[in-house]
């Protein structure tokens, strides 16, 4: 028997349908209310791309992308993440020269090959949010405050995380009292990090290895060497998720996985599903645009696992809903299924290609939580009439099919 391979799985259980759906739903409806609107990228693309965004020294190009040479001899694959290919998106199609305001957002399928565990699979899906052209720190407020919309929709709980990665003017002094402090406990950090401290060694910082993050403690802190222009919108930052009811914890060792970040970075966790607590996360990436040979555009975005919140979803209470028809007889069949289509013109309908009983009719209508159950046999269809039941309140009516 041929098996589905490690780390992807089939969302099959009708439960687990229903949130997923229920998730897309409320993502787009709350993102389509601050004014984004859905673009469609490739599952497929140049590997190129993502090494250049994401960048060579990060754990998703080094050591869990789907790579490899299509029959055309094209260097290629999965996309492991959202944004580059959506800024791939903004330049090839000359939105980077459009000026203006783009708002964008997404949601699919990505793949990383990386030990399958709870909440984390080889292939994934995220919701993700993209908005080009708009440099003020409100802009960041607002993607905050629309996860936070999204989750509490959802009725997932939530801690709010935030930090400021700084900008190309307070980041290389940074740096290079990061590096020397680095190099000050050497001996005593991971081989990773040894490796980051020469490729990009602010992403130390994100280390899991407990050794290191009780190292990482007493190193210097990125807060304390902002610039004035980066200081000044951090607490502008500050003020305004205050102001709008949105608490918030200050981290200072959150830099973000990738390395086109700078300014604000956020991480909503959840205490409720073990160690892999992040839930949604993002940032500003003003230099990526620039990175990909677009004109310079500032930008700022977030990405939600929606396998990782699919268990905290608190699904809504269904009230039953549309019609169920079935035919007792086999000649009531043909006038079913007609009538259940023109019912579908309004309302939601399904039917029993089968002539059965009225015992099973309503045990399917029941099944299907819907709120009439609707059923001819022999009688009705000499009269051109059809009995009704609402399941909800349990009265039951016969109708003429014209009144029906």
């Amino acid at each position: 028997m041929i098996k589905s391979l490690r780390g992807m799985n089939d969302i099959l259980n009708e439960e687990d349908s229903k949130r997923f759906t229920h998730f897309i739903e409320t993502a787009t409806q709350i993102a389509s209310r601050y004014g984004f609107h859905y673009i469609k990228t490739p599952l497929l693309e140049e590997t190129a791309l993502f090494k250049r965004s994401v960048g060579e020294s990060s754990d998703i190009v080094g050591k869990e992308m789907y790579q490899f040479i299509d029959k055309g001899e094209n260097d290629v694959c999965l996309r492991p993440e959202g944004t580059a290919g959506v800024v791939r998106a903004f330049i090839q199609n000359k939105l980077d020269r459009a000026g203006g305001t783009q708002r964008f957002f997404y949601h699919g399928a990505m793949f990383r090959y990386e030990r399958p565990q709870k909440g984390r699979l080889r292939e994934f899906h995220q919701f993700g949010v993209e908005s080009f052209g708009v440099e003020s720190v409100y802009e960041d407020a607002q993607m905050i405050m629309m996860v936070a919309d999204i989750l509490r929709e959802l009725g997932v709980g939530f801690r709010l995380q935030l930090n400021s990665l700084g900008c190309k003017e307070c980041m290389p002094p940074y740096r290079d009292n990061l590096v020397a402090f680095i190099e000050s406990v050497e001996d005593e950090i991971c081989e990773d990090c040894q490796r980051r401290k020469s490729t990009n060694p602010i992403r130390v910082l994100d280390c899991k290895n407990e050794k290191c993050q009780s190292l990482y403690e007493n190193a210097p802190k990125l807060l304390n060497s902002l610039c004035q222009s980066c200081d000044e919108d951090f607490e502008k930052l500050k003020k305004i998720l205050n102001a709008n009811s949105i608490r918030y914890e200050i981290d200072t060792n959150l830099v973000r996985g990738l390395d086109y970040y700078s300014k604000t970075a956020f991480e909503f966790v959840s205490d409720n599903i073990g160690s892999q607590s992040a839930i949604a996360g993002g940032g500003r990436y003003d230099r990526l645009v620039e990175f990909l040979d677009g004109r310079p555009t500032p930008a700022v975005g977030f990405a939600m696992g929606i396998e990782r919140l699919l268990e905290l979803i608190e699904m809504p209470q269904n009230s039953r809903e549309g019609y169920f028809l079935g035919a007792m007889d086999d000649e009531a069949v043909d006038l079913i299924i007609s009538l259940t289509q023109a019912k579908r013109k309004t309302d939601k309908a399904s039917c029993d290609y089968r002539a059965r009983n009225l015992k099973n009719h309503l045990k399917a209508a029941d099944k299907m939580n819907a709120r009439y159950c609707c059923v001819i046999g022999s009688n009705e269809l000499e009269n051109q009439a059809i009995w009704v039941k609402d399941l909800e309140n349990k009265s039951e009516e016969t109708l003429s099919i014209k009144d029906f």
